[in-house]
């Protein structure tokens, strides 16, 4: 059997370096190969513990570049892609839609047609899309989002994500391309880049700055462990069923103004302070702009079919990532001063 030589794009993000770090613990006879631009939510410093692994790589690339995804093809030879690049932010697509079009839809095409390219009618080959729970739209009180469910995007973002899913279920019925898609609810833990909803609060609470809470804080979200995510996408690389999408969910529903206050509770606990001290802190603003109202996945085609489901509970998980943060101070302040940017150019160029 050919040696995988697995491609992972947007490696050194958040959800990506999960993925790194659980396929080149989990599979030292696999190549991983992390392909990633290093935008401002690309942090190598994430991937410390297994950058000197044997079955590791870095390529610093930009899938909107053809020729980089050509060059890593050839230079690595890749089997399979895991591919998670991408822009993420709903309040930057808003400012600026172009980059995520550019990125989100352009991009994946590019590396759809150079999968097509060298891979070209060879079976065993894997190309698996990862993607988001908003590209279905907004729920009500009632009913949960299925592999079924119609799509309706509301921001720059989820619609930019939308159109990349299209492409990627057209490229399987038109060239036999194959390929999986999975769609996740919202992730957290480890790694994550402050400028989402856990990790600012947690920082903000740390350091008794507000907490921007939009609208109510009455939206309500379905919430993913990182950790967790990773796992499934590993068995949906090697279990999924070509052409076919899998809903990947925490089963945790909570609403935005719940969450800080739990994660207000939990901190002053962590951190020695007065019971309410940081509930204090909470400051609602002006909604967003196509606030969806309710994210919830149905997972069950998951867990039926190939045997995934959560391992912890939200308030496990939670605590984990609270635990986290408070123990790598140092990443979180290479992350607020900009510092974790020149550890590519300290690591890497410099060799």
């Amino acid at each position: 059997m050919q040696k995988k030589r697995i491609l992972v794009t947007g490696g050194a993000g958040f959800i990506g370096s999960h993925v790194v770090r659980l396929f080149v613990t989990t599979y030292p006879e696999y190549q991983i190969v992390n392909f990633d631009k290093l935008t401002y939510a690309g942090n190598l410093e994430n991937l410390k513990d297994v950058e000197q692994a044997p079955n590791y790589s870095f390529f610093k690339g930009d899938i909107r570049n053809t020729e980089d995804l050509d060059r890593v093809f050839e230079t690595y030879g890749i089997t399979d892609v895991i591919h998670l690049a991408a822009e993420s932010h709903v309040d930057r697509s808003i400012s600026g839609p172009m980059e995520f079009v550019l990125t989100n839809v352009v991009g994946t095409v590019n590396l759809l047609n150079v999968a097509r390219k060298f891979w070209g009618e060879e079976e065993g080959h894997r190309f698996h899309h990862v993607s988001t729970d908003e590209v279905y739209g907004s729920l009500d009180e009632d009913g949960l989002f299925s592999e079924k469910t119609p799509y309706d995007p509301r921001s720059p973002y989820s619609a930019s994500k939308a159109s990349s899913d299209h492409f990627v279920n057209a490229y399987f019925h038109t060239y036999g391309l194959p390929v999986v898609l999975s769609n996740c609810s919202n992730n957290y833990g480890s790694h994550h880049f402050p400028e989402k909803l856990i990790p600012l609060m947690i920082h903000n609470i740390q350091n008794r700055k507000p907490l921007p809470v939009y609208g109510t804080g009455d939206n309500i979200r379905d919430w993913l462990w990182v950790e967790d995510h990773a796992k499934a996408i590993d068995v949906i690389f090697h279990k999924g069923k070509s052409g076919e999408k899998y809903n990947i969910g925490g089963l945790n529903e909570w609403k935005n103004i719940d969450l800080v206050r739990f994660l207000c509770k939990l901190m002053d606990e962590k951190l020695g302070r007065e019971a309410g001290e940081s509930e204090k802190l909470i400051t609602f603003v002006k909604d967003r702009s196509g606030h969806d109202k309710r994210y919830a996945i149905d997972a069950d085609k998951l867990e039926m079919e190939l045997g995934w489901k959560p391992s912890i509970t939200f308030e496990e998980g939670l605590e984990k990532t609270v635990d986290w943060y408070l123990e790598n101070q140092d990443w979180v302040e290479h992350i607020t001063s900009g510092d974790y940017q020149d550890y590519y150019r300290e690591q890497y160029q410099n060799r």
